[in-house]
């Protein structure tokens, strides 16, 4: 189901959040039945607290919820649907304590809490619906909640059912509900159009390797989005060990970080130019399986070297992102789920990101930390570059030493960027436990920064 907003016109119970320094003054204002039924049910305005007071026929005639202090509210996100999940069945609608500056994302929030996987078991929806906040835009809130509720799905679906077609029909999907245009290269195909390395890294396995190609848009600016779409990674020859292979149907979580940031792009009708290029691919074990120090020309001409089968995701990012340089874009942008390096780096919560460009870095940074999605910069580091120059090829995939494994994946992924502005995304894809508006499984990273400061990174 659709992730939505309540019927504004619908009757609804009126919500006051109360930080801990608010809470005394509002009680004074109340009847005394109000502050004994506050004081006996310990509420005592903590983040993430929710009390629902009766009238005088005993149906809900308000509800609190805790905004707790300064210092415990940074250290959490969405604190609105910390409470939010613990209300009863019920349409509310803010009637005081939300600060403007933060209405929008907090709405989000609300609406995200209401996020469930229910593909394969019945979860009971969330009973607790929610009025848009007075001055926030609820289609745009709706779109962009919509679109994580896509990434979401996508990285929790396991490859049984998500597999290179399957994330094939997902794009059509969302190409047919936004009028978009798609075409898919596929199989042997990869070869006629000179997409190799994407061929190579798929030719293992049962369903066929390909590359999504969606276009949407005829004015403003031009930016290309990649995803790495590998559905499912066994590491290949260098099999990965089962702790490591357990969350590797996430291992397409680029591919539907960017399918999601699409959405909310053509959801709002922003005015780009927008491509979307997927190459979707499993990397599997057999007797065609891709070789450990084998030779491979990509499409941009450079030799690659492999010596390790289990870096797999620049290979295919790779082809993608020397066909989308050819059109040169205003802005190529790549999301992948591509190293542990970043995770061990920056941890599962925050996106690192790569960027040369001082304006596309303010931009971003400005819209992470208005709307609570954190990302955070790395470097290109040149001096790096020797790293990925192995000597007999032109690029090693896997260089040895084990450092800065996430900056060697981005300069390696540079070099076939030649001719854009070109930024590049680690991302995680997971969420290692359940949090407010977050629960345990996919979740999208910095797509909703990219949109909020879309506008500001494409010089609109």
């Amino acid at each position: 189901m659709p992730l939505c907003f309540a019927d504004p016109s619908a009757a609804s119970i009126p919500l006051h959040i109360l930080s801990k320094d608010a809470l005394a003054g509002w009680l004074k204002d109340q009847s005394v039945q109000i502050q004994n039924w506050v004081a006996a049910n310990t509420f005592t305005a903590g983040l993430g607290q929710a009390l629902v007071i009766a009238g005088s026929d005993g149906s809900p005639a308000m509800a609190l919820v805790g905004w707790g202090t300064a210092p415990t509210r940074a250290r959490a996100r969405f604190h609105l649907a910390a409470a939010a999940s613990k209300l009863p069945k019920g349409i509310y609608a803010i009637a005081s304590g939300l600060p403007d500056d933060t209405a929008e994302t907090e709405a989000l929030g609300w609406l995200l809490a209401g996020y469930r996987f229910d593909r394969y078991r019945k979860i009971a929806p969330m009973a607790a619906l929610l009025v848009a906040p007075a001055g926030v835009d609820a289609a745009k809130v709706e779109a962009i909640a919509n679109g994580e509720a896509l990434t979401r799905t996508l990285i929790n679906t396991p490859a049984s059912d998500m597999g290179p077609p399957d994330l094939e029909d997902a794009a059509r999907n969302l190409a047919i509900t936004h009028s978009a245009t798609i075409e898919v290269t596929t199989g042997d195909a990869l070869l006629e159009n000179n997409l190799p390395m994407i061929h190579t890294v798929g030719r293992a396995a049962d369903r066929a390797p390909r590359l999504i190609d969606m276009r949407w848009g005829e004015d403003g600016p031009t930016l290309t989005l990649v995803g790495k779409g590998v559905c499912f990674d066994t590491g290949g020859l260098n099999i990965k060990p089962g702790a490591s292979m357990g969350l590797m149907k996430k291992d397409m979580g680029g591919a539907a970080a960017v399918l999601g940031l699409a959405h909310m792009i053509m959801a709002t009708g922003t005015k780009v130019r927008l491509r979307v290029l997927i190459p979707a691919v499993e990397n599997s074990i057999s007797s065609n399986a891709f070789r450990p120090q084998d030779i491979l020309t990509s499409r941009k001409g450079l030799t690659v070297e492999i010596n390790n089968t289990d870096a797999e995701g620049r290979l295919v990012l790779a082809d993608a992102l020397a066909l989308a340089d050819e059109e040169k874009p205003d802005q190529i942008i790549s999301m992948a789920t591509l190293t542990g390096a970043a995770r061990v780096a920056v941890g599962p919560d925050l996106a690192p990101y790569f960027s040369d460009a001082p304006s596309f870095c303010a931009a971003l940074e400005n819209a992470a930390n208005r709307i609570a999605d954190p990302v955070w910069r790395m470097p290109f580091h040149n001096p790096y570059e020797t790293m990925i120059e192995p000597g007999i090829a032109d690029l090693d995939n896997a260089p040895s030493g084990g450092f800065a494994g996430c900056i060697t994946a981005a300069l390696f992924l540079r070099r076939f960027v030649t001719q854009s502005a070109y930024a590049h995304f680690d991302i995680y894809g997971w969420q290692p436990s359940a949090a407010p508006a977050r629960h345990k499984g996919g979740v999208g990273q910095a797509t909703r920064a990219l949109f909020a400061g879309l506008d500001d990174i494409l010089g609109k």
